[in-house]
């Protein structure tokens, strides 16, 4: 697999450098945006590693700019700890966000599990089309359709999408949406997260999002695709 670390500090592109390799991984590295912007067109990658603050722009930026064209997972990399950054991180297609200082073993670890849940969704055995409701995905291109219309869903609303309409009529519970779709042992990605998430999904594919019919809830156990 192979892994774009876009980082402008030297001491730790070194570091990182050499613990990322030493578990296999091919790595390239962008020191600012332009630099990644070039690598991006020119090769494919299956995780992007993004610091929020470098010389020419910022994370957030470069994040809205890949969501444009790939679904890449993307792990937010940087100082800033405020929690709007962190849920606007997220929000914009971020699959996870880890803080400087950090261990190294923790990264290493978030890494390897953001590895592992995209290639778990990616070689689902679920059919190329999930369609019911009105609603229309289509897998091998990642679009969205309502009612023939294509819908504009970031990266996470996306796969919260094809999680429950894999799973019709079937009560998720909060956990299990968590575990599948991101990293539930972080404070950041929590209920309150996940609620803000299914409520901006929710306005995106209900005719009325404040009485939702399709994503319905259970109260005192999770959620429903209710066909």
């Amino acid at each position: 697999m192979k892994i774009l670390l876009t980082e402008d500090d030297l001491s730790l592109i070194n570091g990182l450098s050499f613990a990322i390799r030493k578990q296999g991984y091919e790595l390239d590295i962008a020191r600012t945006c332009t630099q990644a912007n070039t690598l991006l067109e020119n090769g494919t990658y299956d995780l992007v590693i993004l610091d929020i603050s470098l010389p020419d722009g910022n994370g957030f930026d470069l994040c809205r700019q890949i969501r444009l064209t790939s679904k890449v997972p993307i792990l937010f990399l940087t100082a800033a700890d405020e929690e709007t950054d962190m849920i606007m991180g997220l929000d914009i297609g971020g699959d996870d966000y880890i803080t400087k200082p950090f261990k190294l073993a923790v990264l290493l670890s978030k890494i390897h599990a953001i590895l592992r849940r995209s290639n778990d969704f990616n070689h689902t055995d679920t059919p190329a089309e999930l369609q019911s409701n009105g609603i229309r995905i289509e897998r091998l291109k990642n679009k969205v359709y309502k009612n023939g219309v294509l819908l504009d869903l970031t990266a996470n609303e996306y796969k919260l999408l094809c999680m429950f309409m894999e799973n019709p009529d079937i009560v998720l519970t909060p956990e299990q949406i968590l575990g599948k779709l991101w990293d539930s042992s972080e404070n950041y990605v929590n209920n309150n997260t996940l609620t803000v998430y299914i409520r901006r999904l929710r306005t995106k594919i209900e005719d009325h999002p404040g009485k939702p019919a399709m994503i319905t809830t259970i109260r005192g156990m999770g959620y429903k695709w209710q066909v």
